[in-house]
């Protein structure tokens, strides 16, 4: 039996699974995917800035924020936009985050295989979570603790298509996203607490980018750990 399930939340205590896709679609997971659509040749995701900054040592680039807002002394901040406009052939990028990267290294424990997924990326997401297992979960980084409507939008579209391809949902929480999911994207994004602190910012264009399903077809994968950094690719 092949099975879906969403977790709205990276908490302490989650099941294990053979797929996860972890979402952060305002903006980690949506600026990871244009970072190899600009040809990065890998990403190094960490859970924190420091540990980014000290890996930093033979020409690789900084990506992250904090606020929203790029960190000092970083080549990036956390834009797909700005992502996608980059050239990046060959390079590697060490991203780091408020939450989506912090997702990621929770999913790192818990799955076989990790995906990052946003809405830029989903039809071919969910073709790769479909291929590498049955047991698939979707894990939401949400924002600061708190659910995201945002994610959990986005973890709807992504168990829409994964029940086409033969899935069953298990959970409140696949039902709860599912149910969002009926909407059309942007407006639900626009609402999100996300896209509202990004609006504050004056980077309100972000959110317009990441509402775009199926933009690209690049869906980053765990290939290995590398100190205190997922080497994605």
């Amino acid at each position: 039996m092949k099975r879906v399930r969403v977790h709205p939340l990276p908490l302490e205590a989650l099941p294990q699974a053979e797929v996860m896709l972890v979402v952060d679609v305002i903006r980690a997971t949506s600026t990871a995917t244009m970072f190899l659509e600009a040809g990065a040749q890998a990403l190094w995701l960490t859970a924190g800035l420091e540990p980014a900054r000290a890996l930093k040592q033979n020409g690789e680039l900084l990506a992250g924020e904090v606020g929203g807002l790029r960190p000092e002394g970083f080549d990036f901040g956390n834009s797909p936009r700005e992502a996608a406009l980059a050239e990046l052939t060959g390079r590697t990028v060490i991203h780091a985050t408020t939450n989506g990267t912090k997702a990621a290294h929770k999913a790192a424990g818990l799955a076989r295989e990790v995906l990052l997924a946003s809405l830029l990326n989903a039809p071919a997401a969910i073709q790769l979570a479909s291929r590498l297992g049955s047991d698939v979960a979707i894990l939401c980084a949400g924002k600061e603790g708190q659910v995201g409507m945002d994610d959990l939008y986005t973890a709807g579209v992504l168990a829409q298509g994964l029940l086409a391809e033969g899935f069953e949902p298990v959970g409140d929480g696949v039902q709860m996203a599912l149910h969002l999911a009926q909407k059309p994207a942007l407006p639900v994004l626009k609402a999100s607490e996300a896209a509202l602190a990004l609006e504050r910012e004056g980077l309100g264009a972000d959110v317009d980018f990441c509402a775009q399903l199926g933009l690209s077809e690049r869906v980053p994968r765990l290939l290995e750990r590398r100190g205190p950094a997922l080497v994605f690719g």
